[in-house]
């Protein structure tokens, strides 16, 4: 078996793009994964373009030798894109191999742990916020308006959500805070303020508030903060007993800071590639939870990260923000590995979401079953990507 050619392909997901690619080998099996090229990765589909001859022509069981070409062939510009590129790679190649010996591909790594996955509800009210219309849900507005999902939560079972900072404006209506990514208020500086954090337990009160004292509540705040920021963020929420705290920065030992001092958890590493990436983050004892993202990164040396984190006493989390097949390859993930904490997964999305795939999860009480399927137990529709282009996205975290 040689894998013949591969197709990549991408869609109109509302506010971002979702994109997939297909190998197919040369006696019909195909592999399909899922790769996030509308937020922080430009010209992600051309570097799979100049890697793939690289591909075509070999034994796609072979995925350690073809790991090692990949490597080679961008040694010197390790990670970025050319990593999430490898990933994309590697993950269509083990759907190949899981169908080729009709098992999942947690079967090909030790067999699975766990087949129901505790997940949490991922930009909880973000997304009503800021693309109410698109999700085809009440629009958050006001404070009130993140109690009311928080008891929505709460009433359908799920046992953790996270969220974003959220400030008042002088309507009393709310906005997103979002300097790390977003030109607009925060930006460049990323500076605290005595509001900013103030704003920041309210959005955690508020959701508290609906969904109560049994279910989990994490906040993201992403790269909108410096290390002092994240402190006094820290210190601000504190009172509210957060799941988590998440951020992002590029320095292990700010981060190792933070969580020294920090009166809630810390987890943090979504935008981390590759075990060098991480290493020194866990030399650092930088993360409660390490973020660890499947899509990014490829199953396999997802597994090794994880291996690396469990040396060190530390649980993973999948960042998983993306489609159907995306969840199942985090989910396998989630199977697959001992030190596993929880699954992130966004229950709100463009009400067209569904149509990209033939099976859609299947969550119970808060748990997300695992599919049975051979390869990732989950294909893309082709003919409901291909009616439905992409057009031009801002990103969506």
């Amino acid at each position: 078996m040689k894998v013949k050619s591969y197709e990549t392909f991408k869609c109109d997901a509302g506010w971002r793009t979702f994109s997939f690619l297909k190998l197919v080998t040369d006696n019909g099996i195909v592999g399909w994964s899922e790769y996030n090229e509308s937020f922080g990765s430009p010209g992600l589909a051309g570097v799979i373009d100049a890697l793939m001859p690289s591909v075509i022509g070999s034994d796609p069981m072979a995925l350690e030798w073809i790991n090692a070409v990949l490597a080679t062939r961008s040694t010197q510009s390790r990670g970025g894109v050319v990593r999430q590129a490898i990933a994309a790679i590697e993950n269509a190649l083990l759907d190949i191999k899981g169908k080729a010996l009709g098992v999942p591909v947690y079967q090909l790594f030790g067999g699975k742990i766990r087949d129901r996955i505790p997940v949490y509800w991922s930009h909880c009210g973000s997304y009503r916020m800021r693309n109410a219309d698109l999700v085809g849900a009440p629009a958050v507005k006001t404070y009130a308006d993140f109690t009311k999902v928080g008891a929505e939560v709460k009433a359908k079972g799920y046992r953790c959500l996270k969220t974003n900072i959220a400030i008042e404006l002088a309507d009393g209506t709310v906005t997103a805070y979002r300097p790390g990514f977003v030109v607009g208020r925060g930006f460049p500086e990323r500076n605290w303020d005595d509001f900013i954090a103030r704003s920041a337990a309210r959005t955690v009160e508020a959701f508290r508030k609906g969904c109560g004292s049994d279910v989990g509540i994490m906040l993201d705040t992403n790269f909108h903060f410096r290390t002092e920021g994240f402190r006094r963020i820290a210190e601000a929420v504190g009172p509210t007993k957060l799941t988590w705290l998440e951020l992002d920065a590029h320095d292990p030992q700010s981060i190792a800071l933070i969580r020294r001092d920090s009166p809630v958890p810390i987890a943090s590493g979504e935008t981390l590639l590759e075990r060098r990436d991480f290493r020194p983050y866990f030399e650092a004892y930088a993360f409660d939870t390490a973020i660890v993202d499947v899509v990014w990164n490829g199953f396999y040396e997802s597994l090794k990260i994880a291996a690396m984190a469990d040396v060190y006493e530390v649980n993973v989390a999948p960042h998983n923000f993306y489609g159907h097949l995306a969840s199942a390859i985090s989910a396998q993930f989630c199977a697959a590995v001992p030190n596993f904490r929880i699954m992130e997964i966004d229950i709100d999305s463009v009400k067209w979401r569904d149509e990209f795939f033939t099976v859609s999860p299947t969550i119970e009480d808060g748990d997300y079953v695992l599919p049975t399927g051979p390869g990732w137990g989950v294909e893309v529709n082709e003919a409901a990507v291909r009616a439905r282009p992409p057009k031009a996205a801002s990103g969506g975290i």
